[in-house]
């Protein structure tokens, strides 16, 4: 517990988190408006996005919302009314990057189909992210720094893996894919992972729309070698000690979710009466 208590307090900790969660929180965009899917109210579309999806199959538009539905007289279904929504969006230049990756639509709850990962922000919808700390047994972690050809916080650094969990996926089976994909380790690596727990459901303006997603994350203690990149998303990994992290962290180089899942991390730590390394 010293190692850790040396250096992060927990009312220091407590601070820092809830500076980052009012970061965290923002209203909509300024002339948003609720997206429905399937009569649910599931997201939030700016004016640009609106104005390009307006008139489409599956598309009605209401003062107070836009509704998506399914467009039997086009031949579409709810999925296909999404997908030529997030095509309409791409050309229109509203999505930063299209990915060939499908994310599952929630709204109040329920599964209601699957859409294009670049779309999700341009219209509002919820995302669910995992992030995994990796220990060292001796109480260091290790970090990632994100390649300089991200288009989201490129160049700053990271929990040693993370990523939204795809469509039709569970997030432990994400977690670890993500930690395969980002970092090399094989399952049995992170055999031992403590169970996922929410940090906190973001709210965030974003240039491309509106970023609502929970995020997660599970510590694990690695006994292995130096993590290795197989996606081509990390520039860099780096194992820092409790007085490196507290710099980094002084300095803003960890993008808001990495540092409020550390932050999580250590607080855990020092609520359990554990020592970091004892995840």
């Amino acid at each position: 517990m010293d190692s850790t208590s040396a250096v992060f307090t927990l009312d220091d900790l407590a601070a820092r988190s809830a500076r980052l969660v009012r970061r965290a929180q923002q209203l909509p965009p300024a002339g948003a408006r609720p997206v429905t899917v399937a009569g649910r109210v599931g997201g939030w579309i700016g004016p640009a996005a609106l104005s390009v999806i307006a008139g489409r199959p599956g598309v009605h538009i209401e003062a107070e919302a836009a509704h998506l539905t399914a467009a039997p007289a086009a031949r579409l279904n709810l999925d296909g009314v999404l997908r030529d929504v997030a095509v309409a969006l791409r050309d229109a230049g509203c999505i930063r990057s299209w990915r060939d990756e499908l994310l599952d639509v929630v709204a109040e709850g329920l599964t209601l189909a699957r859409i294009e990962r670049g779309a999700v922000r341009p219209l509002g919808l919820l995302t669910q992210a995992v992030h995994l700390n990796g220990w060292t047994p001796d109480g260091r972690l290790w970090v990632a720094r994100r390649a300089l050809n991200k288009s989201t916080d490129p160049g700053l650094w990271d929990t040693l893996s993370g990523g939204l969990v795809a469509a039709g996926e569970d997030a432990g089976s994400a977690l670890l894919r993500e930690s395969h994909e980002e970092a090399g380790l094989a399952a049995v690596a992170l055999a031992a992972h403590e169970p996922l727990r929410t940090v906190v459901r973001m709210h965030r303006r974003l240039p491309d729309g509106y970023q609502v997603e929970t995020v997660c994350v599970s510590d694990c203690v690695l006994d292995a070698a130096a993590p290795v990149n197989l996606d081509g998303e990390v520039q860099e990994f780096r194992c820092v000690d409790l007085a490196e992290l507290h710099d980094m962290m002084a300095r803003g180089a960890f993008t808001l979710e990495a540092e409020l899942c550390i932050l999580d991390s250590l607080r855990h730590c020092l609520f359990s009466g554990r020592a970091a390394v004892s995840h």
